[in-house]
């Protein structure tokens, strides 16, 4: 059984979904978790909610793309519980739009949070684990579009495929430190925004060799392997969670 007791955990874009219960599972095995959402509401529900059930969570809502808040969060994981183990940076934006249409003000956004917020909570949440000395585990949400081409999402596939080469681009830098850096990507899942799409469980259960497309649970597990003592020596590396898909590749519409 792996646990997270006296461990401090923040998660990023935590109101629902993956996050959510990324977080959920983090609190119910004994960590103190920051969850941050942009929208207050969904971050303070989603506090009450891991607390009901036994976990301890703090809520702290915040534009995770934002330097300031970004390192604004570390320090109060910190000054909380004294300490920092865990980051996990899952906030993130999809904006689909054809390439020969994208606009300057979209790509922006997408890289910001994207990419600058995924990079700047590495930097932060690294810089106090260097402090501690006592070593950590940072985890970026990638995608299976960084790893196969998907129609209209190529700004999102490009932040996505970036962050598995900042995983591995930081093993140099933050080994020395016992500070671990990994990525997850999640295939086609099961969430409150995908299932807005009444046919997506149908379109994805077709084209994924298991049969079905993921639920939360099954990202978190992974998830919570990666960034537990029991991936104690995996650094660098990208999980790829899609039940076959990118060894496929079948699209959406048979193509």
């Amino acid at each position: 059984m792996v646990t997270f007791q006296h461990k401090t955990a923040v998660i990023t874009g935590a109101g629902q979904g993956i996050g959510f219960e990324i977080a959920h599972q983090l609190a119910l095995g004994g960590a103190t978790v920051i969850l941050n959402d942009l929208e207050p509401d969904f971050a303070r529900a989603a506090a009450e909610s891991i607390n009901g059930a036994g976990g301890v969570c703090h809520p702290m809502p915040g534009d995770a793309s934002d330097v300031g808040f970004i390192r604004k969060m570390v320090d109060f994981a910190a000054e909380k519980t004294g300490a920092l183990h865990i980051a996990i940076a899952n906030a993130g934006i999809t904006l689909f739009g054809p390439f020969l249409d994208f606009q300057p003000e979209s790509l922006r956004k997408v890289m910001d949070l994207n990419l600058g917020g995924s990079f700047f909570l590495a930097q932060a949440a690294a810089r106090q684990m260097v402090r501690q000395k006592t070593g950590g585990s940072i985890l970026l949400m990638s995608s299976v579009t960084g790893h196969l081409a998907h129609n209209n999402l190529v700004a999102y596939g490009m932040t996505k495929a970036a962050l598995e080469m900042m995983a591995r681009g930081l093993v140099a830098e933050l080994s020395p430190h016992s500070i671990r850096i990994n990525a997850l990507a999640p295939g086609a899942t099961l969430t409150e925004r995908t299932l807005e799409d009444r046919d997506y469980r149908q379109t994805w259960s077709a084209i994924t060799p298991l049969g079905k497309p993921a639920t939360v649970k099954d990202i978190a597990q992974a998830a919570l392997f990666l960034v537990s003592d029991a991936a104690g020596h995996v650094t660098g590396q990208t999980l790829v969670v899609d039940g076959g898909w990118t060894v496929m590749g079948v699209q959406p519409g048979g193509r």
